[in-house]
């Protein structure tokens, strides 16, 4: 048995037993969490079906192909290739539409491409910036975000740069 196979049942135990010697019911602990768990989803429910509906029509529309026509000049100074632009505007918006992009630009450019390379350093070092904004300061119930957002697209756009940056240099 390796040690990555050990280590999340033995937490589960450590917390338990740690409980039993407290003399917490460790049980009524995990109830009351999840049910605090459970109105958070619900409450988080109407948010995330706008986002995802946003992304749906901002894709079936047509509109990342226009966004990627303009944005296309400013990246290529960047060094970021025109094929990576959908998978830089929707990574921080969508995990499920950023990975299909991402599955696309690997199947018509391949993996070895610098596309492809590019991608997928993207791809592996970049957040769903919008989704994890929505899920946690929507679970801690922050309405106002000042600037979590433009700091966090901000470090989006920086991870796609030092990604275009990194494969040239590297690879």
């Amino acid at each position: 048995m390796s040690f990555s196979a050990i280590i999340l049942p033995s937490f589960v135990v450590l917390v338990i037993l740690s409980g039993v010697v407290r003399k917490i019911n460790v049980f009524e602990c995990f109830a009351q969490g999840a049910e605090k768990g459970l109105e958070t989803v619900v409450k988080l429910i109407p948010v995330l079906s706008g986002l995802m509906l946003a992304v749906t029509v901002f894709v079936e529309s047509g509109a990342v192909n226009v966004v990627t026509e303009c944005l296309s000049g400013i990246f290529g100074l960047l060094g970021i290739p025109e094929e990576v632009i959908p998978l830089c505007l929707l990574s921080p918006v969508s995990g499920s539409g950023s990975l299909s992009v991402f599955e696309d630009i690997l199947t018509r450019y391949g993996a070895d491409s610098y596309a492809g390379r590019v991608a997928s350093v993207i791809a592996g070092a970049t957040e769903t910036t919008f989704y994890a904004a929505t899920v946690y300061l929507g679970a801690a119930g922050i309405k106002k975000s000042g600037y979590v957002i433009p700091c966090a697209l901000l470090g989006d756009i920086v991870s796609f740069i030092c990604a275009a940056l990194t494969v040239r240099l590297l690879c």
